[in-house]
């Protein structure tokens, strides 16, 4: 069509290596093929056409929301000639319905995060990873947090809910590693954090919570319940960091760790490999981020308790048995995530793991963190009162002792059983054996016998032994004149 214009229809097709005759069409009209191409017209009847109009499209307009399964579902129920192959075709007509006349749809606005502006935090269920300690499986959380810039992160672990106690100790576990603070801290609405709490204690949390950002200079902000996108620099993150978790396990080759400060450590080693790759971005933002204050704030919830004659203190629903010799005296307990310390004034007398309520906090139940080294002295005296003790169960320091108990409950009477068992956990106490002890009774029970209280003593008791008589002579005065007369003997050159 250039050529044309200068040139003759032959002169011009030549020059362009088309035929004479192509160049007639093209005169005749300039189009391209793709262009003058008629729409292709449907080649078989609608399907839909006797219900879409008149019943379908009434349902989408009264509720835009129904699945095109659902529409499937009801045009069976009104016709039964509907067929149910018609469910592609409806999909793609629902689809092409909300795309012209449809609702509007929520619009995501991306965000640009400048450096040092913007911390996350947010909590994710970890324990289909299949974690186990000392082959106990691990029910427990990660408390997650993310710089919006630098997508530097860190993971805390978490044994119970979703707390401010476990929410104040990951969140500064992560500014004091980072080495500063953000100027933003985006949570989420923390409903978890508060739920079933009476009005005044979830307005104290949330005080507390304000405190806590104040204390690093940080201004709190949350998004709107319900709505997981606007807190989207977080949540993208708890999938990969649980994916990076999953493949160094498999590398691993076992999800089972000795105690929870290895397994803490190996999370610590997976987002430190992690975080190594974002070291240029982190050190823009570092520059950034705010000083840290001098000290960190309290991360634990603080109690006053009472210890009763049973040696013990019950403490939102879980009893906690403390030496006897502290009856009666009030204690400041501190509740961490994972541990409670006990102050008597200002001394630190004790410090017990943390329990948690059994079936969580409607149940009925107590829990119990028992350490039989604290009543072992009145069992002694009281062995009988083994046998109905309510916490019984969780007095067992090992898994070799309760079948132990099992096994003498089973084989013996009542009176005799208790007091073997009692022996038992005195020995250990003792002698300080437990673990040797534990190990001997569970060689005992595999090999199908009934262990014998007076031959373990005697195996873990230390032979005695017969201290020589040493006779010691005490020179006389005269015999050191031989040292002072040879000066050479005793001065050193």
């Amino acid at each position: 069509m250039t050529f044309r214009r200068t040139h003759s229809r032959q002169t011009a097709a030549a020059k362009a290596d088309i035929s004479f005759g192509t160049g007639a069409r093209l005169d005749a009209d300039p189009r391209l093929p793709s262009q003058r191409r008629q729409p292709r017209e449907r080649r078989r009847p609608d399907p839909l056409e006797p219900y879409w109009d008149s019943e379908i499209v009434p349902l989408l307009e009264a509720t835009p929301g129904l699945r095109p399964v659902t529409l499937l579902g009801e045009m069976r129920r009104r016709h039964l000639e509907f067929s149910v192959d018609l469910r592609r075709t409806l999909e793609r007509r629902v689809r092409l319905w909300q795309a012209l006349r449809g609702p509007e749809r929520e619009v995501i606005f991306r965000q640009e995060h400048p450096p040092g502006q913007q911390g996350l935090s947010d909590f994710t269920d970890a324990t289909d990873l299949g974690v186990t300690i000392a082959d106990v499986p691990l029910h427990h959380r990660l408390y997650h947090f993310c710089l919006a810039f630098s997508h530097w992160e860190h993971a805390h672990v978490v044994l119970g809910g979703e707390s401010f106690v476990a929410l104040a100790e990951g969140l500064q576990n992560a500014l004091w590693a980072l080495g500063g603070a953000p100027r933003e801290h985006r949570s989420d609405s923390l409903s978890a954090a508060f739920r079933n709490l009476e009005p005044d204690t979830a307005e104290d949390l949330t005080r507390r919570y304000e405190a806590l950002c104040a204390h690093y200079g940080m201004t709190p902000t949350r998004n709107n319940r319900g709505i997981a996108h606007e807190n989207g620099s977080i949540e993208g993150p708890h999938g990969h960091l649980k994916r990076a978790l999953q493949q160094a396990l498999l590398l691993r080759g076992s999800g089972d760790f000795a105690d929870l400060g290895a397994y803490r450590l190996f999370v610590d080693e997976v987002v430190g490999r992690a975080n190594a790759e974002r070291r240029k971005l982190l050190e823009i933002e570092r520059s950034e981020l705010q000083s840290l204050p001098r000290r960190r704030t309290d991360e634990f919830d603080e109690e006053l308790v009472t210890v009763t004659r049973n040696s013990g203190f019950l403490l939102r629903h879980v009893f906690y048995s403390v030496p006897s010799r502290l009856s009666g005296h009030r204690l400041r307990v501190r509740l961490y995530d994972d541990r409670v310390e006990c102050f008597l004034g200002g001394t630190l007398v004790l410090t017990r793991p943390r329990g948690r309520q059994p079936g969580g906090a409607h149940a009925n139940r107590n829990g119990y963190v028992v350490d039989y080294r604290h009543v072992i002295h009145s069992l002694r005296r009281k062995p009988m009162a083994l046998l109905n003790l309510v916490y019984r169960d969780h007095l067992f320091p090992r898994e070799a002792f309760r079948r132990t108990w099992d096994l003498l409950t089973a084989t013996q009477p009542a009176r005799h059983a208790c007091r073997t068992m009692v022996g038992l956990l005195a020995l250990a106490h003792d002698r300080a054996c437990e673990a040797e002890l534990a190990a001997a009774l569970q060689t005992i029970l595999d090999a199908g016998d009934v262990p014998d209280l007076r031959l373990l003593q005697q195996r873990f008791t230390p032979s005695t032994m017969t201290v020589p008589d040493i006779t010691v002579t005490t020179p006389t005065a005269i015999a050191y004149d031989a040292l002072l007369s040879t000066p050479q003997a005793w001065v050193q050159p």
